[in-house]
């Protein structure tokens, strides 16, 4: 067995030991606006509920190790004092992932991760749609936990008003966590989910992707793809130019058979196989070889 003096070794080795031993963790998915009105949606693992009379949610947006800055959502929280807090379950994975990226101030990541803007009923922030369940919450308290990166700042969250999708109640009108199918993190790509076990999803952290704003309508109005297809689908830093798809339809004999079809609906299949495999730039090259 090693011993560590925390002290001793850098933040973000502290950071890793700390994600991959403590878990898996509950996801809070984070809607908040800024004092000038701009939507803001970022996920945060340092989270769950901490009391029921009062209902009180905890979450934590820590400063970044890289530069000691701060996220929008703690700033808007500031600002605001009201948060929504949205599960995550599989069916959202990959968009929420996509959400994490650290696109500019301004941005609304409800755009970029292809989610529907719902109005709350009680404070301002937009709740998720897709979320099974939703909770409107007004920020009691936040109690910052050091100034170097690395610190976490404790949103203390009151909860006004909770919305449950029937879709995910049992016939006694409880939450039925099989239908629920709620997803954890773990460490480094891992998490975990409730009903089935480990899966990995890559980290959108070294590049800005696309967006699934930026998938043509024919993409994402397709019944082929889910959410999570489109949320792959948006995590690529570029779309493959003219040339590069040119390439991969002269290179892979396969793909020149399913082309030559008029059928969409079978191109968009075969580009889904690739995007199960984790091969998104393929799927890409195959969607965009036949617009």
């Amino acid at each position: 067995m090693i011993s560590i003096n925390p002290k001793d070794i850098a933040t973000t080795k502290l950071q890793s030991y700390l994600q991959s031993a403590v878990g898996p963790r509950p996801i809070a998915f984070a809607s908040t606006i800024s004092a000038k009105g701009v939507p803001n949606l970022s996920p945060f693992s340092f989270f769950n509920i901490f009391s029921a009379n009062p209902p009180i949610l905890v979450f934590s947006p820590s400063r970044r190790v890289r530069d000691n800055t701060v996220k929008h959502t703690l700033l808007n929280a500031e600002a605001t004092r009201e948060v929504v807090i949205n599960v995550v379950n599989y069916d959202l994975v990959q968009q929420t992932s996509l959400s994490s990226t650290e696109y500019a101030e301004g941005v609304n990541e409800f755009i970029k991760a292809g989610l529907t803007q719902l109005p709350s009923d009680v404070v301002k922030p937009y709740r998720v749609k897709e979320s099974p369940v939703q909770f409107e919450c007004k920020v009691t308290q936040i109690i910052p936990l050091g100034t170097e990166g690395g610190a976490g700042n404790l949103i203390l969250c009151e909860v006004v008003k909770i919305h449950i999708h029937e879709s995910v109640l049992d016939e006694n009108g409880a939450i039925d966590q099989y239908k629920i199918d709620l997803v954890s993190r773990l460490g480094n790509n891992w998490y975990s989910r409730s009903n089935q076990g480990l899966f990995e999803v890559e980290k959108p952290l070294t590049t800005l992707g696309v967006g699934v704003d930026a998938i043509p309508n024919f993409i994402k109005e397709s019944p082929v793809f889910n959410g999570n297809d489109l949320g792959k689908l948006g995590n690529i830093e570029a779309l493959p130019t003219i040339e590069e798809v040119s390439i991969f339809v002269k290179e892979n004999f396969s793909v020149k058979g399913v082309l030559s079809s008029d059928d969409q609906q079978k191109i968009h299949l075969e580009a889904k196989k690739y995007l199960d495999r984790g091969d998104v730039l393929s799927a890409w090259k195959l969607l965009l070889a036949k617009k």
